[in-house]
């Protein structure tokens, strides 16, 4: 077997024990990218700049300086980006305002 196809075997593997929640969460790997576009991020989401920072707690300047290339993003920031543009609906439901039973 090839050294590609042994990996893929070992990832498939890994993936299953995480999916069973028996992975030791110490191993994950995480990536952050480097770059990151946070106007078709916006776009994506159909909103308006106000409209984003309002939904998500950002700082509207630091929206438009990010846009604007003038400042880029620190990896935090990325971070929580890259899970607003592939989990926008697990953010608004971490941040929506819990009432009172």
């Amino acid at each position: 077997m090839s050294s590609l196809g042994k990996r893929l075997i070992q990832s498939a593997k890994e993936a299953r024990t995480i999916a069973r929640g028996e992975a030791d969460a110490s191993t994950y790997k995480v990536f952050v990218p480097a770059r990151i576009d946070v106007k078709a991020i916006r776009k994506r989401r159909g909103l308006t700049q106000e409209e984003f920072c309002i939904r998500y707690g950002l700082s509207v300047a630091s929206l438009r300086d990010w846009e604007q290339g003038r400042f880029s993003p620190d990896p935090t920031a990325r971070a929580y980006l890259t899970i607003i543009d592939r989990a926008p609906e697990a953010v608004e439901k971490a941040l929506a305002e819990h009432k009172a039973a």
